[in-house]
């Protein structure tokens, strides 16, 4: 069992006379607590245990300790290199020690230390080992504590959407009922029949709404919690539900461009939370009578293997985004909504697109001519899998335009940071 007091032992083999108990006598007059094996493979026995460095008699590095070693020293964490001390005896560089070179090169980074060797040199040997493996102990445990942190912001940013959905859900869910209770007195105070069923129908589609509002509320807790196949429109106008009263009251025109596109492999609920964040964003972004614009569409990655997948586009015409802030907008606190606003959402946003293998760049202006933000997301088709590390990433693109938005393409009429080829010309994934 691993534990602090186990970490900076010295795991010593020596089996050749009493060498192996006058080391470990030599650290223990200095403070240093050894633990002494028979064998290099029991020695492996203890290092699962916790060890800070690993004293070695070369006639004990048989070919098949140096296999064990090898595999385990290659599948040690990124933040650690245990200091392995090799003792040679002296002499000549002949044949034979040229082939002991070759046979213990698996073993990587490996101290030598020639015998017979002054106490004092030893020790010191020693002691610098262990100061690095202790500087090691402490990157892993600054690793740990931001990953903690890390996973602590994203549960705060989790439960900040599912603050927003409450709220959004109950607004949407408020103004039908609203109108069912005044349709209702209307019926009853109804002089005829005819009226009364005019009044029934309006409050029977008011129903139908609280009911879809209800069926896609519901669809965030009943997902799968494994990747499987989605159609990103859906997603969207799953998404844009929550929305519908917000923009109906901002006057908020919503073009959607939803083109015939395969599904990708994803987490639907995740990719959800991207999408609210990106056009809650554009909401809270646009003045009275803004446009927000979002595509699905078919396109290639080709700064990176020319992957085919899927782009999600969001544009809106909202106020744009400063340089300052632009510049790193994807990093955690970066809020442009002051107090509002928790600075974690593109954050979050970012890191889900990331762990699907893809990437998510902006452009935008806040010139008075022709403010607006234009949001990219590409999805590939074929995800990284398994252990592969993902390739994805965030992007601020500079663009070759300063409009964000714009009307002059006759051929889509969309941002000119979301045509396809342009989009994939301006930055890398």
């Amino acid at each position: 069992m691993t534990g602090p007091h186990n970490e900076l032992r010295v795991l010593v083999v020596a089996p050749t006379g009493r060498d192996g108990e006058l080391i470990c006598n030599l650290l223990a007059s200095n403070d240093i607590f050894c633990v002494l094996s028979a064998t290099a493979e029991m020695a492996l026995a203890e290092f699962d245990a916790g060890g800070g460095a690993l004293i070695l008699a070369e006639e004990a590095l048989t070919l098949s300790a140096i296999s064990l070693w090898a595999a385990r020293i290659g599948e040690q964490p990124s933040w650690s290199d245990f200091p392995l001390i090799l003792l040679t005896v002296s002499g000549e560089l002949d044949e034979e020690r040229r082939r002991r070179m070759r046979a213990r090169e698996p073993l990587g980074n490996v101290v030598l230390m020639e015998r017979p060797v002054r106490p004092e040199t030893f020790v010191s040997t020693i002691q610098a080992a262990l100061r690095s493996r202790g500087r090691q102990y402490q990157m892993r445990d600054y690793i740990a504590r931001n990953r903690a942190a890390e996973e602590a912001i994203r549960r705060t940013e989790k439960l900040a959407v599912a603050g927003r959905l409450a709220a959004s859900i109950s607004h949407e869910i408020n103004n039908p009922l609203a109108s069912v209770t005044n349709l209702l007195y209307l019926i009853g105070t109804s002089t005829s029949l005819q009226e009364a069923q005019k009044h029934r129908e309006i409050a029977e589609n008011e129903l139908a709404r609280i009911s879809e509002i209800v069926t896609q509320t519901l669809r965030f807790y009943r997902e799968p919690s494994k990747p499987a196949s989605v159609h990103l429109s859906e997603i969207v106008d799953s998404a844009l539900i929550l929305y519908k009263s917000k923009l109906a009251y901002a006057e908020i025109v919503i073009e959607k461009d939803f083109r015939k596109c395969p599904p990708i492999v994803g987490m639907a609920g995740e990719l959800r939370q991207v999408i609210l964040n990106l056009v809650g964003n554009a909401l809270d972004a646009s003045s009275q009578g803004g446009r927000l614009k979002i595509r699905v569409s078919n396109t290639r990655e080709h700064r990176n293997g020319a992957r085919p997948g899927i782009r999600l586009t969001v544009a809106d015409t909202g106020s744009g985004i400063i340089p300052e802030i632009r510049k790193t907008l994807f990093e955690p606190f970066v809020s442009t909504k002051g107090d509002t606003g928790t600075g974690l959402g593109l954050w979050i946003s970012s890191e889900i697109v990331r762990r699907h293998s893809g990437t998510i760049r902006v452009k935008s202006s806040f010139l008075s001519q022709s403010p607006g933000t234009v949001f990219s997301v590409f999805l590939p088709l074929n995800q990284t899998g398994g252990n592969r590390k993902p390739v994805g990433g965030a992007t601020i693109l500079e663009g070759k335009s300063k409009k964000a938005l714009s009307d002059s393409s006759p051929s889509n009429g969309l941002p000119y940071a979301a045509r396809d080829g342009d989009v994939d010309s301006c930055g890398a994934g």
